[in-house]
């Protein structure tokens, strides 16, 4: 794509500034392959793998350009929490490994008893509701126009699941579903 990019920059605009025009994200382009990732251990036990969604270029592409404008929603307001470090520029996980560890340290370094509470958040983009997460989108200004493409990014995805065969080197690809 980034070869391409001189040849195509034009279209893709088109594309991206329709969309935002409209408020639609177009269902031709809702269609990603899932393919099971093995994290650890049993290979036969299911919660032993992570799903990868490989998406279309493009889905990737304009799902940047809507990252980056709810960014600058979110911190020209000052929306999100200071503790925020996750899809923040400049800051990563690492920075709230390190302020934690730093808290920590000087909390025993001043004699002081340190306790922590640990919520195990793995998996928890599955758990959001489309509709309170929309909801709160609006109730932080987020234009009407801007909500729609939301909504309609996060609905009516044609997904397929790709599992590689190890034995022999082959794919098992099941059916596109809804």
């Amino acid at each position: 794509m980034k070869i391409s990019c001189p040849f195509i920059i034009s279209p893709l605009n088109y594309i991206c500034n329709k969309i935002l025009f409209w408020g639609v994200f177009p269902d031709r382009l809702k269609y990603t392959v899932i393919k099971p990732l093995h994290k650890n251990s049993d290979r036969c036990e299911e919660s032993n793998y992570r799903p990868i969604l490989l998406l279309t270029s493009f889905s990737k592409t304009f799902k940047m350009v809507m990252q980056t404008r709810i960014l600058k929603h979110l911190t020209k307001y000052n929306i999100l929490s200071t503790e925020q470090n996750g899809f923040m520029i400049g800051l990563k996980t690492d920075s709230a490994i390190f302020k934690l560890t730093t808290e920590i340290l000087n909390t025993l370094n001043n004699k002081l008893v340190v306790g922590e509470i640990v919520c195990d958040l793995e998996k928890a983009i599955d758990c959001v509701n489309h509709d309170i997460l929309l909801s709160k989108l609006k109730f932080h200004g987020i234009s009407s126009k801007v909500l729609a493409i939301y909504h309609s990014y996060l609905n009516n995805w044609c997904l397929r699941t790709v599992i590689n065969h190890e034995s022999d080197n082959r794919n098992i690809v099941s059916s596109w579903l809804k």
